[in-house]
């Protein structure tokens, strides 16, 4: 048979959860940052197209191709921060052990952002659902 964790067993991988959530979240958020080129480029079409002229293409990118780079790259930020905000968010509800659904949910989004993600996701998931881990929060 298994071994039932003690409550200091629990409340010690509710804590490193916790630690691993803000490291992930981070990792989001630097990750997300890697289309700012693609918002910058996308600018750069926009606000000054001459400097993408050349000899085979005289009069530059088309407008929507600035515009295609300026919407991919603008939304993938937004959703790569929010993704990261919420993250540490449900790092620091299992630190205050508030949100039970809150963190189960975002440790199943979680496996989405691989490798990472799925690792602290599939963790997440068998801690919380421990009737002892769940009777911890509040």
């Amino acid at each position: 048979m298994a071994e039932v964790p003690s409550r200091n067993q629990d409340l010690e991988h509710l804590q490193l959860l916790s630690i691993f959530h803000y490291v992930v979240g981070c990792l989001a958020a630097l990750f997300s940052c890697l289309f700012l080129i693609h918002l910058g480029l996308g600018l750069a079409m926009l606000l000054a197209p001459e400097k993408f002229m050349d000899k085979q293409n005289p009069q530059g990118p088309p407008a929507f191709v600035g515009w295609l780079f300026t919407g991919i790259g603008g939304l993938a930020i937004l959703f790569g921060w929010t993704f990261a905000g919420l993250i540490i968010t449900a790092g620091r509800f299992l630190t205050k052990r508030k949100h039970y659904l809150f963190c189960l949910v975002m440790g199943a989004i979680a496996c989405l952002f691989m490798p990472f993600g799925t690792v602290l996701g599939v963790f997440t998931i068998i801690v919380l659902i421990r009737p002892s881990v769940k009777a911890m929060f509040i």
